[in-house]
């Protein structure tokens, strides 16, 4: 049986993951304008009701995500793990530990490493250097590297490369520690998990080191293939993504008809 025929078996012990921008979201210059596609609320809100568990993992704060997100809060059993896992929303309550205090350092010394074009997005546990507007984002982004890392690492926090962004954050925590937690909580026997961007990676490794049966889905994009390579299932971005949960949400309609 495959990962898929498995979670479509028995979608009462399945639990999906997911990931945030460039999944559910597009990418976009502005991270503060990564509106979620208006497809995923709703089919998300259906997958609830057959599902163990939906987590969104992701680096932005969850409290970012349900307002980039509007309606994810009437997703049943909805679970938002942002920051990596650090701070966790669920059924309306929210819990998170103090910042790192060598964000504060970041906060004064990374206006100046920033080209003019770049922006720094404060994500409270995290800062994110973006370098999309500017004229060359990815020699920009290689060429900032070396010195966000120093600047990292006189703050005690690691550096998370991206799509045309460096973020630095509070070391300890990834996405496959976030999903390996999770699904060890809601004891889930099979999983999904969609992402797009190096970051996911650690959250593939997850569903591979779980030993269930699992679904690696990849939202496609021309700007990251490390995660195609990996992937089980390559969709054509967060519009791609939504047709595949609304073709899983079928499957499991007609699986009880």
């Amino acid at each position: 049986m495959s990962a898929l025929e498995a979670v479509i078996a028995n979608p009462a012990r399945a639990l999906l993951g997911l990931d945030f921008d460039g999944t559910l979201s597009p990418i976009v210059a502005d991270p503060a304008q990564a509106w979620i596609h208006p497809g995923a609320p709703p089919v998300l809100a259906r997958l609830g009701e057959w599902m163990r568990a939906i987590v969104i993992i992701t680096g932005r704060p969850p409290l970012t995500v349900l307002e980039l997100g509007p309606g994810l809060a009437d997703v049943p059993g909805l679970t938002i793990l942002g920051h990596y896992g650090r701070e966790r929303w669920a059924g309306g309550k929210l819990t998170a530990p103090p910042p790192h205090p060598g964000l504060d350092l970041v906060r004064r010394a990374l206006p100046a490493l920033a080209p003019s074009q770049a922006s720094i997005e404060d994500k409270g546990q995290a800062m994110a250097l973006h370098t999309r507007r500017c004229p060359d984002p990815q020699g920009t982004l290689d060429a900032l590297r070396e010195s966000v890392a120093r600047l990292a690492a006189e703050a005690g926090l690691v550096v998370e490369p991206g799509r045309y962004v460096l973020e630095l954050r509070p070391p300890g925590m990834d996405k496959g520690q976030a999903l390996t937690a999770f699904l060890r909580e809601k004891t889930a026997d099979s999983v999904i998990f969609v992402g797009d961007d190096l970051g996911d990676l650690a959250a593939f490794d997850a569903v591979e080191a779980s030993g269930l049966p699992g679904l690696k889905v990849c939202s496609g994009s021309a700007e990251v293939t490390a995660l195609a390579e990996r992937a089980d299932l390559v969709v054509d971005g967060p519009a791609g993504v939504v047709t595949f949960l609304e073709e899983l949400d079928k499957s499991f309609a007609i699986r009880t008809s």
